[in-house]
């Protein structure tokens, strides 16, 4: 063969393995897009949906725990000291959620729901009984009350018949009765004039076995990204309880469900009814949950920061006068009134003069910061825990003696954790999407494997295809040299012309010359 040929050859057989290489690349790429188009498709909130069914009744257990401050210097709280408090807890309960009532409305395009949760206490995961362990901590109905009469020219006489009904500043509970609910004397004076008003109190009174109100939300067939989108909350699109646009939108999902397809650079929204407000989480880093690779997303601290530190966070403060600092939320436009003041466990990501106007602060973030893993490819939740406090804001209030000497100061009540962890079945099938959708991604890069190897194994080929040839002129060359006449006649060897000649019987042409001796 030829140089020519074996350029030829070489020229051809590189172009081949490129062209399938760019074959492969373009196949990838349709599968892909295939692959993620079926994706799109499927995670859809419509009957017969991959994700429906688990979006109506999430099988992962899901776990509330609740922690208490335990107020252990109330006497001294009284003539002003710095309220010292420890922490008890937690006391778990598994929950059981689940979507009722759902019905498509819009000609499909959205579906209607009710989120059902229930609370079953599980002893084996807390530190006590709940209806036996006592809470000493903030009177939150007589605060409410005080509240309430802030600025009015009855307080006083408001003032005489708490005392004389034990409506003190303070006051001991058990856990059970925090939670759930307990009759007030304070309260149940104050429901005979105002009828409808609840006799009882709990922080989570009346929220086992109830909902939170209807939720209507997009099913993602227009818009993937619309997916879990709430589109209204009790029937509004916008909330009333904030001083503006800004704060009162309703935005993003529930925080149950999430659009396919995450990428790190965008920023998760989600409306909270707890919070009366939409809240939102930018990506932190990579994680893995029993082997599913996943993004974190948590709440910055911009989410809760001051006017002064976040300009759009103005429109969250109740007056110019009750405008907290970074950290905390107070949300009693949305909780009838009461002093109650929302934040982070610990006031993790709050300014000091919260953490060091108590007594038993500790913020850290491994057990106090919100985080949500989710799986970047469907969007699933494998590991999530909220994290969010209830405090309340106490201070002097005219015409009640009890408050005169006591400080400024947001209290911690108590914090809860609302956590899950995906279970291993529905992690089994979701690590078998994620294999077949990582083959069909892949299978570019494989083709292209494919063809560098090739390209590799066509120049080991060539080149030892060329040694070959070389090896044969040598022996040529070396039988013509044995084969000419004796010494008398002293030639060398040399080629008759600058091109190599081939003959067919003959081999290649040698031309002899006299050997010149030097």
């Amino acid at each position: 063969m030829t140089r020519r040929s074996y350029a030829l050859y070489a020229v051809g057989s590189i172009c081949g393995t490129l062209l399938v290489v760019g074959i492969g690349l373009l196949v990838g790429r349709v599968f892909h897009k295939l692959m993620e188009n079926r994706l799109k498709k499927e995670i859809v909130l419509v009957e017969g949906s991959r994700v429906f069914e688990s979006w109506k009744n999430p099988p992962p257990p899901v776990f509330m725990e609740f922690f208490f401050f335990n107020l252990t210097n109330a006497e001294d709280c009284l003539t002003g000291a710095k309220p010292e408090v420890t922490q008890i807890g937690p006391y778990t309960y598994r929950e059981y959620r689940y979507k009722d009532n759902v019905t498509m409305v819009e000609n499909g395009t959205m579906v209607s729901a009710y989120t059902i949760k229930k609370f079953v206490f599980l002893r084996e995961k807390s530190v006590g009984d709940p209806t036996v362990d006592s809470i000493t901590t903030v009177n939150i109905p007589s605060w409410a009350v005080m509240e309430k009469m802030k600025g009015s020219w009855y307080r006083t006489i408001v003032s005489m018949f708490m005392k004389n009904l034990g409506g003190g500043v303070f006051t001991s509970r058990t856990v059970h009765e925090l939670l759930w609910g307990y009759e007030d004397a304070v309260l149940e004076k104050a429901a005979s004039y105002s009828p409808g008003l609840d006799k009882e109190f709990g922080l989570m009174y009346k929220k086992n076995g109830s909902d939170s109100g209807e939720f209507i939300y997009h099913t993602g067939e227009q818009n993937y990204l619309d997916y879990g989108r709430v589109k209204t909350w009790k029937g509004e699109s916008k909330l009333t309880f904030w001083t503006s646009d800004e704060s009162n939108r309703i935005e993003g999902s529930d925080g149950s469900s999430f659009h396919p397809f995450l990428t790190k650079d965008e920023r998760l929204y989600i409306f909270t009814p707890d919070l009366c407000r939409t809240i939102y989480m930018d990506f932190e880093k990579e994680v893995e949950v029993k082997g599913i690779p996943a993004y974190r997303f948590t709440p910055p601290r911009s989410v809760f920061a001051s006017k002064e530190e976040n300009a759009d966070n103005k429109g969250f403060c109740v007056s110019e006068k009750e405008c907290l600092g970074t950290g905390v939320l107070k949300v009693s436009p949305c909780r009838k009134g009461a002093p109650v003041v929302a934040s982070f466990p610990h006031f993790y990501l709050a300014e000091d003069k919260y953490i060091n106007g108590i007594k038993g602060m500790s913020p850290n973030r491994e057990h106090h910061q919100t985080f949500l893993d989710l799986n970047p490819t469907t969007g699933v939740i494998v590991r999530a825990s909220k994290r969010a406090q209830v405090n309340i804001l106490m201070n002097r209030i005219s015409g009640f003696p009890e408050t005169r000497n006591l400080n400024e100061t947001v209290f911690p009540v108590m914090f809860i954790n609302e956590s899950v962890v995906i279970d291993d079945a529905s992690a089994a099938k979701l690590k078998k999407l994620l294999v077949i959708s990582e083959v069909v991604s892949n299978f570019a890069l494989f083709i292209v494997g494919l063809g560098g190897i090739m390209l590799v194994i066509l120049i080991v080929l060539l080149v030892r295809a060329h040694q070959k040839k070389n090896d044969v002129n040598r022996i040529v060359f070396t039988k013509a040299h044995h084969a000419q006449p004796s010494s008398q006649d002293d030639t060398s060897y040399c080629p008759v012309g600058d091109k190599e000649k081939e003959d067919p019987q003959n081999g290649t042409y040698i031309g002899l010359t006299e050997k010149v001796d030097a």
